[in-house]
């Protein structure tokens, strides 16, 4: 593992440029930055340990662990916490068993915390393996997690709609749309 990581971050030079470059080679190539990377980078950095976990810990999108079966995305931008995504972030910690940025566990949930990203008109939404789920409510944020937890193909996994698209009552509920409807 290390030998690779040392490839990956080979030629990159010491800025913070060079830094977030070198994190996501490493996240992207395991899923997550090994706690045994960090005296590699700092040295490739001329920094120290500390710096370089620092960092990690910063950003919100870095992963410290390789990831949960399920991952949940929560959206905290200002659209979504108006529209009451703090109600979803807590229905979703007591359903799925684990808080945010942390995995529950038996390994199969965990909930991440995301930075706004633009999608304001789906508000309050949450993400799953790259697609929208919102406008929500907190009971169909409550049914998506229990899908989840029991290990039944997720509410959202169900139905038959695009990456990115907004998901309707009826769809989280587990009911696809008549065809040409």
């Amino acid at each position: 593992m290390l030998t690779r990581v040392a490839e990956l971050i080979a030629g990159l030079v010491p800025d913070n440029v060079d830094l977030l470059k070198a994190l996501h080679r490493i996240q992207h190539e395991f899923t997550y930055i090994p706690r045994e990377a960090l005296p590699l980078l700092a040295a490739q950095f001329e920094t120290t340990p500390a710096l370089i976990f620092g960092t990690i810990d910063f950003y919100s999108e870095l992963r410290q662990a390789p990831p949960a079966q399920n991952v949940v995305e929560w959206c905290s931008g200002p659209a979504c916490l108006l529209k009451g995504s703090a109600g979803i972030r807590r229905a979703l910690e007591a359903t799925l068993g684990c808080f945010m940025n942390s995995q529950s566990a038996d390994g199969k949930a965990e909930l991440r915390l995301v930075q706004c990203d633009g999608t304001c008109h789906l508000a309050p939404l949450i993400r799953y393996r790259g697609r929208y789920l919102g406008p929500l409510s907190t009971s169909e944020a409550i049914t998506f997690a229990r899908s989840l937890a029991s290990a039944a193909t997720p509410a959202m996994e169900q139905t038959d709609f695009a990456p990115h698209a907004p998901i309707t009552e009826l769809e989280a509920a587990g009911h696809a749309p008549e065809p040409g409807a």
